[in-house]
């Protein structure tokens, strides 16, 4: 082959990597909960494809999708490791998804923090397979193949995943009512409104602060409504006075950066249902918050 001709070669594969690029990115962020790891996910399957024999490859977005969830898959099972040893509850990494709703997907499914979270409690398999069915709308016949499996265990694998979501989450309020709640949260909680904040939450409301270690964050999740009520008025004095709050979207949803002067201290983010707030995510850890911060619109 003349030099030429390689540089045609790769030129092509470029092209063929930066279309399929999103949705890449929207497999293995969903699958692993992290930007940085999809990032270095994608930066590995774009070497093996510079490597690959493409001469041989029919469909370039299908071979680079199956090599990405199979990469995934195998980050997954090494950060479930490094996970059971992180430092208080462990929130997914948040994206801006208000210039790409989709991120990636078809489908703008299983980007919430809320879901990524659950779906952590997923061994990785069932992992994949929810999203590529939910998010991206694969036939099951695709996944089969991506997982090197049955059709029939396919099935299997997403519908565990969808009953987990579904006895762990209840059914989500509109995005105009969540916002709505979200507003009306702030207040109370920065008032330290204790009535207010337990006419709020659900009965068992969870409150997880993911400071990493870095931050002065609550190493355990706190549970239920009178807990997290007097846990929120409590630190309201300290916290709210010297900080100032941006409206933002994070994971499709509304949510609030918390700074104080030019820094970044907090992304909160809330999970409603008709039963109220169930679940608040403090996300506090610098290595999260800055990629997010960083992906804002001026």
């Amino acid at each position: 082959m003349r030099a030429g001709d390689d540089v045609d070669s790769l030129d092509k594969a470029t092209k063929d990597f930066v279309a399929a690029r999103p949705q890449l990115f929207g497999i293995a962020y969903r699958v692993l909960g992290s930007t940085v790891e999809a990032e270095d996910t994608l930066q590995e399957a774009w070497v093996r494809w510079q490597n690959a024999d493409r001469a041989k490859v029919v469909e370039p977005a299908a071979f680079l999708a199956t090599m990405t969830t199979r990469l995934a898959i195998n980050t997954a099972q090494s950060a479930r490791i490094r996970r059971e040893a992180y430092v208080g509850p462990w929130l997914p990494e948040p994206v801006d998804t208000s210039m790409d709703p989709q991120l990636g997907a078809e489908r703008a499914e299983a980007v919430e923090l809320a879901v990524l979270q659950l779906l952590e409690k997923l061994n990785p398999v069932e992992r994949a397979a929810y999203v590529l069915r939910e998010a991206f709308d694969y036939p099951y016949g695709r996944i089969a193949e991506i997982l090197e499996t049955s059709q029939a265990n396919t099935r299997q694998l997403v519908s565990r995943a969808r009953k987990h979501l579904a006895a762990e989450r209840g059914e989500r309020v509109s995005r105009s009512e969540h916002q709505r709640l979200l507003e009306v949260f702030l207040s109370a909680a920065q008032t330290g409104d204790l009535r207010a904040l337990e006419d709020l939450l659900a009965a068992d409301v969870v409150s997880y602060s993911d400071g990493g270690g870095v931050r002065g964050a609550s190493r355990v999740p706190v549970v239920g409504r009178s807990r997290v009520a007097k846990y929120l008025a409590a630190f309201a004095p300290r916290f709210w006075p010297q900080s100032r709050v941006r409206r933002v979207e994070a994971n499709g949803r509304p949510a609030l950066l918390v700074q104080v002067d030019d820094d970044a201290v907090a992304l909160l983010s809330i999970d409603v249902s008709a039963d109220g707030i169930d679940r608040i995510m403090w996300v506090m850890n610098p290595a999260k918050l800055s990629p997010y911060v960083a992906s804002l619109a001026p």
